[in-house]
């Protein structure tokens, strides 16, 4: 397997969404990088963020999150009921497959001179990072928060960042670290009395002599008493004996357990050793899931035949009606949509090109986007034309069937015609992100816009005739009247967008 590891960052943010569209943007600018999920709780004021890769990318996506949140998160602004020091508060690196520990240790440590260096922000490493055994444990590093460490970073040497300036920024303090992986797990209870969940995290906690790698708070969560865990190593202290663990304690306050809750992504491992705990099978093993074993089956026979499987270019010169031209027009703004995102991520990092980094990481997410949506167009168009085709094989002996087929096949050419029409709406909207890019990106890439700016022209072109073909084949032709009316506009703008793209490329390429 392909070296991977997993980042989850959490932010001082959650009550202004669109702040937290913009560090999910960054992280989504960075090519490679898999966004996984994203996880926010009004009442915490705090979003968990996941996404994994290749390491150098999911490092460089850290980076810009770290930063793109420094920018628009004010410490001194922020309230929530989970303890915190900086609008990045914490930001671990978790070994997937084909990275060691250490790796994510070096990782760490060079993001965090990095983000100390270039940002400004004081950096404390954390877990297997840590360069002191006092600052393994987060709680010790969170101490006092964000408004204690403001005033004691500057005065007392065992604050001292290990990256960075020992004085707090508005966007506070950051912890980078890496670790094995956590499950951030919260149980509700029957009760809105806090102090009970507070006994209750108290008593689970391992620092307070409660289970080994479960480190556990006592909050107040949209009224109702919160036990909030981290739980650090799953394998040696399972999921069910915490849930148990909290349920006795619960019991002894007269309160049980209403509901839990999952922050972020859990290891399937996970929840299959609670399932077997609880369900009591005994000798059960992990080969016996269904999903497991089709999985494994399907990935053979996926690499046994992936060297032979035909590509989508070989499939389009076939004797065969699909993919044709419809799909043809979609590939071709696929491409345009990926040259746009590429030219974006070639001018995102640079520091000739940092006053348009924030709109240049949009392009990318939307490119990106549009992308995904064009190639599952590939397919939609080779699938509403067979099912046209179908419906003349429909039966026609009677009036009855002969009215119900008329219908069917007035329904598929319409359907038929609204695929590659969705197709001339994207290709439009790829040919204006890539003017943007052209105007304002990388200049050593502007070829590459124009390029994808091409494409997209071409698939507007390639989708118009597969638009106009299909309505034409109406009898009503009223039917197809709005739709015909939708394509003339974007081919219209299409003209315009042209004049203006040929003009960039004169101004900054001088061609």
């Amino acid at each position: 397997m392909p070296p991977l590891i997993e980042c989850i960052p959490n932010f001082s943010e959650a009550r202004r969404p669109e702040v937290i569209d913009q560090i999910a943007a960054a992280i989504q600018s960075v090519p490679e990088v898999k966004f996984l999920d994203r996880s926010s709780d009004l009442d915490h004021n705090r979003t968990v963020l996941t996404f994994a890769g290749p390491p150098l990318a999911v490092e460089e996506a850290a980076f810009r999150a770290i930063r793109t949140a420094a920018e628009l998160i004010n410490l001194d602004q922020h309230t929530g009921e989970h303890p915190r020091i900086g609008a990045t508060d914490v930001c671990p690196f978790v070994p997937l497959s084909g990275v060691s520990m250490q790796e994510c240790v070096e990782i760490a440590r060079r993001l965090g001179q990095r983000v100390g260096e270039e940002l400004g922000i004081p950096v404390y490493l954390y877990e297997a990072a840590a360069t002191r055994p006092d600052r393994v444990n987060l709680e010790n590093i969170r101490r006092g928060q964000y408004e204690a460490l403001k005033s004691e970073i500057e005065t007392n040497p065992e604050r001292k960042p290990d990256f960075g300036p020992s004085k707090l920024p508005k966007a506070g303090a950051t912890v980078i670290g890496a670790r094995n992986p956590l499950i951030a797990y919260n149980i509700y209870l029957t009760t809105s009395d806090v102090e009970i969940a507070k006994k209750i995290a108290k008593a689970v906690r391992h620092s307070s002599g409660g289970l080994r790698y479960v480190k556990a708070l006592g909050l107040l969560v949209e009224g109702r008493a919160q036990v909030s865990m981290n739980l650090t190593n799953f394998h040696e202290t399972p999921l069910a004996r915490v849930v148990e663990f909290v349920r006795r304690e619960a019991e002894r306050y007269g309160v049980g357990i209403h509901h839990s809750e999952l922050v972020g992504l859990i290891p399937q491992d996970a929840l299959v050793d609670a399932a077997v705990w609880y369900t009591q099978l005994d000798g059960f093993q992990k080969e016996q899931i269904l999903e497991s074993r089709l999985y494994s089956a399907s990935s053979a026979a996926a690499s046994d035949s992936a060297a032979t499987s035909p590509s989508f270019i070989e499939e389009l010169a076939s004797p065969t009606p699909t993919p044709g031209g419809g799909s043809a027009a979609a590939y071709a703004a696929a491409m345009g949509a990926a040259l746009v995102s590429m030219v974006a991520g070639l001018t995102i990092g640079k520091k000739k090109y940092a006053e348009v980094e924030a709109e240049m990481q949009a392009i990318r997410v939307m490119a990106e986007n549009l992308r995904k949506e064009l190639t599952h167009a590939v397919d939609d168009d080779a699938s509403a034309f067979e099912a046209l085709m179908g419906t003349f094989k429909l039966p026609k002996e009677t009036e009855e069937q002969q009215t119900a087929r008329s219908a069917a096949i007035i329904n598929a050419t319409l359907n038929a015609a609204r695929v590659p029409l969705h197709v001339a709406s994207d290709s439009v909207k790829v040919m204006e992100l890539a003017i943007k890019c052209a105007r304002r990106g990388n200049l050593n890439a502007i070829s590459d816009a124009m390029s994808g700016f091409a494409m997209a022209r071409a698939a507007l072109t390639a989708a118009g005739y597969n638009v106009r073909i299909n309505l034409n084949s109406l009898e009503d032709k009223s039917a197809g009247e709005k739709m015909l009316k939708e394509l003339v506009e974007l081919e219209e703008k299409a003209d315009t967008l042209e004049k203006e793209i040929r003009k960039a490329m004169k101004e900054r390429g001088g061609m």
